[in-house]
Formats: structure tokens, sequence, C-alpha cells
């Protein structure tokens, strides 16, 4: 009986569903049934990705879809894989993209391109770099020195050695002026300007002083923010919702976030208000109402109100 084995000179492994086979020093594909999905035909092949393989062929590069049909010319000098329904492509020392139909959906011009994020690619041309859109089309003026992808509708550009913002119509909402800055998460973004740190919001407005040495990642509508080496939260609107005083902080949850206070810890709501003595020898986020802390080695449980439950009866 004839298996893969015998059959062909070479199997692959088997990933996200095909298996590259060798046959005569030729490559193809087969499905999990064994099935050949295309002819044993190319001189190299790589591995599928979101729906689609690049093959080589005669020196040339293309791809093939699940099915085994060829979506494009393989005329390519080279290719990168598919991800977000896109592909790189270069052609005499430029790149662009095609999408999932093979169309090229803009001019095979750019010095270098980064794959779709967010519903945006990167290009760079000259040196300079900006985006273009799902349809191909320059959503702004190739200038920019440095660019993070989009995220939340923004996407930080370097432009002279300072950072600003672009929205996904490619307006810039802030002057460039910031030393350095993050990306955009829940309406707002922390900039940097003269070695310290604060906020913008989606229209560019800066909503707060620039006073912070640092800035930590936003979660249930907080920041963390430390002020010479102590910690605090500030709100979406910039306000600081409690002292910037505590050692060590953590994420809110369930409505109160744990802190830390000569080497002790407690909690806070989102009022700010301790809900309890900062008192505990080690505590635990909050989980349907409550949560875990220990005293004195002791286990209790607290409430939300800051009231103590004995668990050790």
């Amino acid at each position: 009986m004839e298996t893969l084995e015998t059959k062909y000179d070479y199997v692959c492994s088997f990933e996200n569903g095909f298996a590259a086979v060798r046959l005569n020093d030729k490559w193809g594909f087969i499905d999990v049934s064994g099935k050949e999905i295309c002819d044993i035909k190319y001189d190299n092949t790589y591995f599928f990705k979101d729906g689609f393989v690049a093959v080589k062929l005669n020196d040339k590069f293309g791809f093939i879809d699940a099915s085994g049909k060829e979506v494009c010319d393989i005329k390519y000098d080279d290719v990168e894989n598919f991800s977000n329904v896109f592909g790189e492509v270069t052609l005499n020392g430029k790149w662009g993209f095609i999408d999932a139909s093979g169309k090229e959906i803009c001019d095979i011009k750019y010095d270098g391109v980064e794959n779709f994020s967010n519903g945006f690619g990167k290009v760079t041309l000259n040196g300079k770099w900006g985006f273009i859109d799902t349809s191909g089309k320059e959503v702004c003026d190739i200038k920019y020195d440095d660019t993070y992808f989009f995220k939340d509708g923004f996407a930080a550009v370097k432009l002279n050695d300072k950072w600003g913002f672009i929205d996904a119509s490619g307006k810039e909402i802030c002057d460039f002026k910031y030393d350095n800055v993050c990306s955009f998460g829940n309406g707002f973004a922390a900039v940097k300007l003269n070695d310290k740190w604060g906020f913008i919001d989606a229209s560019g407005k800066e909503i707060c002083d620039f006073k912070y040495g640092g800035i930590y990642n936003s979660k249930n509508g907080f920041t963390a923010v430390a002020l010479n080496w102590k910690f605090g939260f500030i709100d979406a609107s910039g306000k600081e919702v409690c002292d910037i005083k505590y050692d060590e902080i953590e994420h809110f949850s369930n409505g109160c976030a744990a802190v830390k206070l000569n080497d002790k810890w407690g909690f806070i709501d989102t009022s700010g208000k301790e809900i309890c003595d900062i008192k505990y020898d080690e505590v635990f986020r909050f989980l349907d109402g409550f949560a875990g802390v220990i005293l004195n080695g002791k286990w209790i449980l607290i409430n939300t109100k800051g009231e103590e439950f004995d668990i050790s009866k």
C-alpha cells in the first residue's frame, strides 16, 4: 500500500491543515486527507498563514490560497506572508501590497512596507514614513521620520525629532513638540515634554500638568502615575483621584485598587478614599466583591466597604 512517505521524496509536518510535499525536486501541498491541492511544480514553498502561502517558481514569487489556486501572477522578486488579508510584494526593488484576490492595491513604488494593523499599512519612501489605508490610498503625506502603528484611531508620528499624532484621516491633532509618546488607549495618550510626562486627549488637548516621572498602563479608566518615587492614579479627565503618596499600587478591580504604604497594604476606591486601614501584610485583588488579605499570618476576607470577615472559623 502506498503511503505519503513512499509516494513523495519528502513530506513536511502538517501546519494549519496543509503539508508541503516534494517530488522530483518540486514542491506542492496536500491537505489532511492526502489530496494534492495544487500541482507539484514549485521550486520552493513556505507555510500557510491567514489562508495563503508564498510559492516560488522560476525564481519569482507569488501566492496560492487554500484551494491551491494561484491568486496572483508568479512575478514578484520577493514576498512576505499574508497578514490581515494583505501580502507584501516587491518588484524591481520597490514594495507594495496585494489583497486576497491578488489585486495590487497600490503602486509598487515604496522603498519598504510594514503590513497592515488596525486598517493601515506603513510605507516608506525616500527615507520618510507614512500610511496607506486598505484601498491603497495614502492617508497622509509620506513625510515623517518615524511612526508607530495606529491604535484606537490614532498613530504616533515623528517629525524633526519631535513627536505628535495623526488621526485616521491623516490630520495632525497636536503640535509636534513632544520628546516621547505612548500609543493611545482609553481615549488618551501619555506624552513626554522636558523630561516629564503628561496626557493628551483625542482632540490633542493636554489634560494635566507635565509633572510625572513615570506613567503606566491604563486600565478600567484609571492610569497609574509616579511622582518623586511615589505612586497614585489619575482618571480619564487628568484629575488625580488620590494623593501621589503610595510606595506601590495595583490596578483597580471591582472598583478597588491595592495600595502599599510604609510596608503595609490596603485598598482605595475609585474616589481615592481608603476603604480600610493600610495595615495588611499582603493583599489580593478583589473578585466578586471580596478580597483576601493577610494580617499577622491570618487570612481574612474584606468587602468593598472594608468590612472584615474571619474565614478561619
